[in-house]
């Protein structure tokens, strides 16, 4: 039999975990009322102020130590003449890809070597990076391109960011009145940044001659990107 005592405990507990159960009961979800989902996006416009030069060279032959060490001298020449005209930001040089590979016959096996190395010239000071590829008679053009340096970017995204911002809070306020509402409050934000179109093709000279031409600087004409901003939300209305 139970004493008063014990049954007062055994109310005691019961009710704790009557009081947790309810507890732990999910609460009804409640839909969001008077919130709008918005978005706006800011652009600028700027010239493209890097320019990445790859050039190349391929070797081909039976023995791979051969076609290795006739890769290693060319970029070695290369590098050596770039490093020479390389400044800080204006022209920084870098190896690129290096690759050697087997190449097999019709019989399936093996017959010879192939490889290709890479040296690129990048930077901001295009006369520079064009003159010093035109001297290099080692390697031979591979690739141009251009781009934003990463003070150019940061400058112009600042400007489109805030663009985006003003639009969104203008956007916000408009939808607000429009539903019948004075004011608003922001809940979630969102903010992306990315550049948008083509880079131009470069016009550049024929490189069979390339000889002739070792004081001339490679024409290249960079053109321009479009840095966008977006920013989407959702507001509370008020």
């Amino acid at each position: 039999m139970r004493t008063p005592k014990s049954l007062a405990l055994w109310a005691l507990l019961t009710s704790t975990v009557l009081g947790s159960q309810a507890l732990a009961q999910p609460l009804p979800y409640e839909p969001l009322q008077n919130v709008a989902q918005l978005s706006a996006s800011g652009s600028v416009e700027v010239q493209q102020d890097l320019l990445s030069i790859s050039l190349t060279t391929t070797r081909d032959g039976t023995d791979a130590a051969a076609v290795q060490a006739q890769l290693k001298q060319a970029l070695d020449t290369a590098l050596t003449q770039a490093k020479q005209a390389a400044v800080p930001t204006q022209m920084d040089v870098r190896t690129g890809n290096f690759s050697l590979y087997p190449r097999y016959g019709k019989d399936g096996k093996i017959n010879g070597w192939q490889g290709s190395t890479e040296l690129v010239l990048e930077g901001k000071d295009f006369p520079r990076i064009t003159t010093t590829a035109g001297k290099i008679q080692t390697l031979t053009m591979g690739n141009v391109s251009f781009g934003l340096s990463r003070e150019q970017r940061a400058k112009v995204e600042g400007e489109a960011q805030a663009q985006a911002i003003e639009r969104f809070k203008a956007k916000a306020g408009e939808v607000a009145r429009s539903f019948g509402f004075s004011s608003y409050s922001l809940r979630e934000v969102s903010v992306n940044a990315n550049d948008q179109g083509p880079v131009p093709r470069p016009r550049m000279m024929a490189m069979q001659a390339k000889s002739e031409m070792a004081d001339a600087s490679i024409p290249v004409e960079a053109g321009k990107s479009t840095v966008l901003v977006n920013v989407s939300g959702s507001v509370q209305m008020k």
